[in-house]
């Protein structure tokens, strides 16, 4: 079973061994209530798969959950979700399961994390061995598959590219570094560099987000044009490091901002000429993600199999 927590939806599914999934269901993530309430939406997640006829063939669980988390004690922080802040949600599903039950074994891994496991199994990065796979939207996180293992690091946040400083005397980010990859390739951060660049969306639009950046840099709009090619280079010399660090020969993005195409992959792909130079890298392939909403789910089915044995 698969269990994806996001800041505007919780979200469960019985995942099957070739991928597929059944008796999914959803809640949204409540808003204005304190950690019980919250857990309380993936508590009816857990009770709604309960009642499917196939529950009793679930052999192990993931849970997939935006971060910050912290595997090694089975705790989230959600940035977006401000009523838990470390807190236990591995622990607490496990007896959630067991009060329906499913003495099952779990394991906790970012959304990033999940992600990567997902295109891994059935996407973009399948059949790789050494592959970097990215999320590019409000924030920016990642994961990294080595020697066809997952590879979560002890805390569950290997390969958390958005945090790797690229621009030393860039401004600081929301965690408090400088230059970090998300304060200029997010679809948070392309937005507000176009707007104050003086980008405004045409007249009759309301759109001032990434996506509405996106449509002038379509339209040939300069400054949109600049601040893709900004996040485009933020990005690139990020997979450049990340893939000498490591030697992967694949880099698979997703996310909102990525279903902008070659208006960011593009800037991404003319940059990285500039960055992965030396001849281990110089093949490296920028490809899109290609599971798209699935991705959450089945990536922490995906981290499951991968991680844990079957009871």
């Amino acid at each position: 079973m698969a269990i994806d927590i996001g800041g505007t939806k919780i979200a469960g599914a019985l995942v099957h061994p070739d991928g597929t999934m059944t008796d999914t269901t959803r809640r949204p993530t409540p808003r204005g209530t304190d950690g019980d309430g919250v857990f309380a939406a993936v508590a009816e997640v857990v009770a709604d798969l309960a009642g499917s006829p196939l529950w009793a063939s679930a052999a192990r669980c993931g849970i997939g959950s935006a971060g910050p988390v912290d595997a090694s004690r089975g705790t989230v922080s959600p940035v977006n979700i401000g009523a838990w802040r470390e807190f236990p949600i591995q622990a607490r599903v496990e007896a959630e399961l067991a009060r329906h039950g499913a003495d099952l074994p779990t394991v906790l891994v970012g959304d990033g994390v999940a992600m990567t496991a997902a295109e891994h199994w059935l996407g973009a990065a399948r059949g790789r061995a050494n592959a970097l796979c990215m999320v590019v939207s409000t924030g920016v996180g990642g994961g990294l598959i080595l020697n066809n293992q997952l590879h979560p690091g002890p805390t569950g946040n290997a390969g958390h590219i958005g945090h790797i400083s690229v621009a030393f005397d860039g401004e600081r980010c929301v965690c408090g570094g400088h230059g970090c990859v998300e304060s200029l390739a997010s679809g948070t951060a392309i937005a507000r560099w176009a707007r104050a660049q003086g980008w405004t969306p045409p007249p009759g639009s309301a759109d001032a987000t990434a996506a509405g950046v996106a449509v002038a840099a379509e339209a040939g709009d300069p400054v949109a044009l600049a601040a893709f090619d900004r996040a485009g280079r933020a990005l690139a010399a990020a997979i450049a490091a990340t893939a000498t660090l490591v030697e992967t020969d694949v880099a698979v993005i997703g996310g909102g901002v990525a279903t902008s195409g070659d208006t960011l992959f593009a800037p991404i792909r003319s940059h990285l000429a500039d960055y992965a130079t030396l001849s281990f890298v110089s093949d490296l392939h920028v490809v899109p993600a290609a599971l798209g909403t699935h991705a959450g789910l089945i990536g922490a089915a995906a981290a499951a199999m991968m991680l844990l044995p079957a009871t």
